[in-house]
């Protein structure tokens, strides 16, 4: 099966990109990357060198998929966003990211027109932090409402990128607030509903792995995957592994 990862060309987490493809790839199937003008996309340098004393970046696993990653034909040749069809994919996963070079990817109408598309052919779409935010600004119809409207959700918590945003703004500015509203409150926004957006438990320090998924949260509504941080990356990979399978 083909899974659709689309990427800015540049600042998109290194987890939430890597561990999808490894887990996706392992398991055989095909991932197919793409960049707006297809460009090779770069990640965010922070997160391989750490964001403040060595800290705050990817983990060590993450970091050597990524290196793995660079390495794949598909990472290497992405395609161009305005030739994509929705019917050459089985599924889309949209990872996150919160550098200014990401504003490029959430605020694109040739994405959000091939995330309609598959969406309303009813195939799996996984979004993790950020990616959240291009299912919010999507639309399915004429009505103006988000395509995520009535939904069930998660996103990165305002905890989290209020926490990220003190601990690094006497080094990187706004480095971690890619807008001046939180993304938490945009997801609410277009979710239009409070009680169907589930913040899920407070985790800091301790993240899923690919053995161990008891500090991962993903919501799950149909064939809609969301989830919050890069400490969710590898429960969203398997939990869209799954819907494939099926």
């Amino acid at each position: 099966m083909q899974i659709l990862l689309p990427l800015p060309t540049r600042d998109f987490d290194v987890t939430e990109v890597a561990v999808p493809w490894h887990v996706l790839t392992r398991a055989g199937h095909d991932v197919v990357f793409a960049t707006e003008d297809g460009t090779e996309a770069k990640c965010d340098p922070l997160l391989l060198s750490g964001v403040i004393f060595g800290q705050l970046g990817a983990q060590a696993e993450p970091k050597r998929l990524y290196a793995q990653m660079q390495q794949a034909r598909s990472f290497r040749a992405p395609r161009r966003w305005p030739d994509l069809r929705a019917e050459d994919f089985d599924a889309i996963l949209l990872p996150g990211g919160h550098a200014q070079g990401m504003r490029q990817y959430l605020e694109s109408a040739s994405l959000h027109h091939i995330v309609a598309e598959i969406m309303r052919l009813d195939r799996p779409v996984a979004a993790i932090c950020h990616g959240v935010i291009v299912l919010a600004r999507t639309q399915l119809d004429a009505s103006g409402k988000s395509a995520l409207c009535g939904r069930r959700v998660t996103c990165l918590p305002k905890y989290m990128e209020r926490l990220a945003y003190w601990l690094t703004a006497w080094k990187h500015g706004r480095y971690y607030r890619t807008y001046p509203a939180y993304v938490e409150a945009e997801v609410r926004a277009a979710v239009a509903d409070t009680e169907r957006f589930d913040r899920g438990p407070i985790h800091l320090l301790t993240r899923g792995s690919d053995a161990d998924d008891r500090a991962a949260f993903v919501v799950e509504d149909g064939n809609l995957l969301t989830a919050r941080w890069p400490g969710d990356a590898w429960l969203l990979a398997k939990l869209l592994l799954r819907k494939l399978q099926s």
